[in-house]
């Protein structure tokens, strides 16, 4: 039988172990990241001059300059400076931002900046570690680490009357405090999978963070912002939410769900394509959807001005009708 001494010796030679190899993580990811990660002063053109209007953190993704933050970081500004770890403070100018994604790119003025490493977050698990590098109430280079929380989170964006749910937020325990956002979300093997954009709190759910994560479709936004400025979504025209499918239209339709239209806005592309209030759509340009997330994802913009094929539920009865989306402005409303 062991000595409760000799027990207690071993746990705690175990847990010290443990702790070395969680510093060891954490030290290497801050050592690999921190160089990419900038300390953002934001300014603002105002009459007489230029204004401070703000502070966030930015993460650096090439290395002549391009850098990456949230949309409501640099929200109205011109430009500003961005500080980096060696000590260097560069001029900066906005590229574009999208703010239905809560996504922005800055450049730098010069060059030779440490790109950081950028992941995929579609493959990240539950409780994996992570950590939050940024810039959180004016203290930069700070880092914290945490686990994921969840997955599959969304929260709502908005440019003028125009809303879009952001999809599969990561929900962080990494602390996260005002100022982190637009800064890095990076994995144990020092790739950046999410770009940090809320805190959950105060009084509800304090000490959750959430971040808009890298992928395929932010990817290409990103793409977008760097090469035009900006980000075309189609627009279609409808508000709806997810239904189940009567019996007989789901056996009609081989489908068990679609997307009930809950209205129309008078004179948008649904409107003149025919969609009314009670149909159910199930297809649109020959892919299923189910949910407002997917239809989404399809409003795209080489789906601007071309015919689409949507597939609907009418009284119990499948129709297909046909659409032509226009270009989502800030006047529109969701959809």
């Amino acid at each position: 039988m062991t000595p409760p001494l000799a027990e207690a010796d071993r746990v705690d030679r175990v847990e010290a172990e443990a702790m070395d190899a969680y510093s060891r993580v954490v030290t290497t990811v801050a050592e690999r990241v921190l160089p990419s990660v900038a300390s953002l002063r934001v300014v603002s053109q105002v009459r007489g001059g230029r204004l401070p209007t703000g502070s966030g953190s930015g993460v650096a993704v090439t290395p002549d300059g391009f850098l990456l933050t949230s949309a409501h970081v640099i929200e109205q500004a011109s430009g500003g400076s961005a500080t980096f770890a060696d000590g260097r403070e560069l001029a900066f100018q906005v590229v574009g931002a999208d703010q239905l994604s809560d996504l922005a790119v800055i450049r730098a003025d010069g060059g030779d900046l440490a790109a950081a490493t950028l992941g995929d977050a579609d493959k990240l698990k539950v409780g994996q570690l992570v950590c939050a590098i940024g810039n959180p109430l004016g203290f930069g280079g700070s880092v914290s680490a945490g686990v994921v929380s969840a997955l599959g989170r969304s929260f709502a964006a908005s440019s003028g009357a125009a809303a879009r749910l952001v999809e599969n937020v990561i929900q962080t325990d990494a602390a996260l405090h005002p100022g982190n956002s637009g800064g890095a979300l990076v994995t144990a093997r020092a790739e950046v999978v999410g770009i940090n954009t809320a805190v959950v709190g105060p009084g509800f759910g304090q000490g959750l963070g959430l971040a808009v994560p890298i992928n395929i479709t932010t990817r290409a936004i990103v793409a977008a912002l760097m090469r035009d400025g900006r980000v075309r979504r189609a627009y279609l025209g409808i508000a709806g939410g997810s239904r189940p499918l009567p019996p007989r239209a789901a056996a009609a339709t081989g489908r068990t769900k679609g997307i009930e239209v809950l209205s129309v806005v008078s004179g948008s592309p649904a409107a003149r394509a025919g969609l009314r209030t009670e149909d159910i759509i199930v297809e649109l340009d020959g892919v299923e959807i189910d949910d407002v997330g997917a239809l989404q994802r399809l409003m795209t913009g080489e789906r601007i001005g071309r015919e689409v094929a949507v597939g609907i539920v009418r009284e119990g009865r499948p129709r297909t009708l046909t659409a032509r989306p226009t270009e989502l402005r800030e006047a529109d409303l969701r959809g």
